[in-house]
Order: structure tokens, then C-alpha cells, then sequence
């Protein structure tokens, strides 16, 4: 069955209403009007539901709620702000968890953004990481779900850490938790020091997680003359997070990364100092 285009029979008023009002507003004060009229849209009886928007979705079970949700985005019928806002208040994670393991890509990506960081969802939300089924938009979205509560993600990114599955996701996710760990500091500085071709990434982790013990391996690191700009500032970014300081003035006027931004900058209307205070 075909879900009710609740935004199409809007769109419908809506073009009578500004029809009527031709001329009448500015297309600043329509920007402002129209999510006006749609909120008040959710409180108008709609014949075709014998309901208003709001009283239609909220008469569903969470089980039918969901179905119609994925009936939307199955059929492509524009998802309804209405029902999207029910499926929210009622927090139906139970029944939303189904379209995370069935759904494709664009229906797995609404439901993640409506789960939210539900650490009902999180097993699920590694399947999504390690299984690699998705896109990378996907992943990196289930990832930062992950990170919003790390702690309860934090046994999970351990173990599959362990496993050598999707090592970057996992510790990313580390680098999030709040709870202090000498096995997480420690995986964290030995990337750090063991992996040259992710500097930035790795410095980024160990400034997340903000043990200032990695101050003397990130300032030893950026004294190094052979990093480029790009590693650079990650660690520059890094040790000051960590509430150190990096002030020698260095010159990367011959580094490619260096050029390119600063080109770009330029066509904007600033640009760096040729040379960068050293530090």
C-alpha cells in the first residue's frame, strides 16, 4: 500500500496559498512563512486521513510507524517532518533496529540519524563499521553515533581493535571515550609512533583523548624537519590541545599541501605569510 504523501498535499496548499498572496511578501518572508504554514500543516485536518497529520501518526503502533517510514523511502514518497518528530518522542528504537540490518543505504542512513547514540543500536551499528555493506558516508555516520557515547562503545572497539578489524573506525572511537585507560593511552601512542603515513589522524586521536602524557612524543615529533604542513598543524593543533605550546617559526613555501591551500586562500582574498612562525 502507498504511503500518504503528506509534503506533496502540502506543497499542493502551499502553492495556492502563495497564489493568493502573490505579491504580498518578500522571498525573505516566504523563507520565514513557509515552515510556519508546514508546522501549522500538522495540526489541519486532511480528509484524505480523516485526521490531522499529527493525530495520524500518532494513532500507529511503533511497529506501523516504522513500516510506513520504510514504506517512504521504499517508494520514494517524500518521509513527513510529522511522522519523523512521532518516531522521535516515542523513542522506538526497538523497532526501528530491523531497518538497520534490512534496509539499504538510504533507509539504514534515516534510521541512524533517528536512533541516534541508543547503545541498543550499537552492535548493529558495528556490523555497519566492520562489514563494510555501505558506503563511506554510512560508516562514518554509524562512527560518530559511536563516539557520542564511546564509554558504552568501548569493549566492543576494543575487541574488534584486537581482531584487526577496521582498525582507523575503532580507534577513533577509542580516542572518544572519557573513561582513563592505560591499555587505550597506550594503543593510541603506540599508532601514533609506529605508523608515520597517518601522523595527522593519529595526533588528532591522541588529542581527543587528552592525555597530556603524549606532550614530549608530539613535540619530539614535530621538531622532525622532514613533516609537511598538513602534519604539522594536526600536531601543532595537538599539543596545544594537550596544553602545550609550539611556537618556532617553520617554512613550508616548498611544500605541495602548503601551496594548494595557500592558492586557494588567495582566491578568497587572504592569504598565509610565506613563512610560518616557527616554532
Amino acid at each position: 500500500m502507498k504511503p500518504v504523501d503528506l509534503d506533496g498535499l502540502f506543497d499542493e496548499k502551499l502553492a495556492q496559498y502563495m497564489e493568493e498572496n502573490k505579491g504580498k511578501y518578500t522571498e525573505k518572508q516566504w523563507e520565514n512563512i513557509i515552515p510556519k504554514l508546514y508546522k501549522k500543516f500538522g495540526d489541519t485536518y486532511v480528509a484524505k486521513i480523516k485526521a490531522t497529520p499529527k493525530e495520524y501518526y500518532a494513532k500507529m503502533t511503533d511497529v506501523e510507524l516504522t513500516e510506513t517510514f520504510a514504506a517512504h523511502l521504499a517508494q520514494k514518497v517524500p518521509v513527513p517532518d510529522f511522522l519523523c518528530s512521532e518516531i522521535e518522542e516515542r523513542n522506538c528504537i526497538d523497532a526501528l533496529l530491523p531497518l538497520l540490518r534490512e534496509g539499504d543505504g538510504e533507509t539504514v542512513s534515516y534510521a541512524l540519524n533517528l536512533i541516534g547514540a541508543d547503545a541498543r543500536a550499537f552492535p548493529d551499528y558495528f556490523s555497519i563499521i566492520t562489514e563494510e555493506k555501505f558506503d563511506e558516508d554510512i560508516r562514518d555516520a554509524a562512527v560518530e553515533k559511536l563516539k557520542e557515547n564511546a564509554d558504552a562503545a568501548l569493549a566492543a572497539a576494543l575487541a574488534y581493535y584486537k581482531e584487526g578489524r577496521a582498525k582507523e573506525y575503532m580507534l577513533e572511537i577509542l580516542s572518544r571515550a572519557k573513561t582513563r585507560s592505560e591499555e587505550i593511552f597506550h594503543i593510541l601512542l603506540d599508532e601514533f609512533l609506529s605508523d608515520g603515513s597517518r601522523v595527522p589522524m593519529h595526533a588528532s586521536y591522541l588529542a581527543a583523548y587528552g592525555d597530556e602524557r603524549a606532550l614530549p612524543y608530539l613535540l619530539k615529533k614535530i621538531e622532525d624537519r622532514e613533516i609537511g604542513f598538513v602534519e604539522f598543524q594536526e600536531l601543532k593543533y595537538a599539543v596545544e590541545a594537550l596544553g602545550g605550546e609550539y611556537n618556532e617559526p617553520r617554512d613550508f613555501s616548498d611544500d605541495r599541501d602548503y601551496r594548494t591551500i595557500e592558492d586557494a586562500s588567495l582566491k578568497e582574498g587572504f592569504g598565509f605569510e610565506k613563512e610560518l612562525p616557527k616554532s
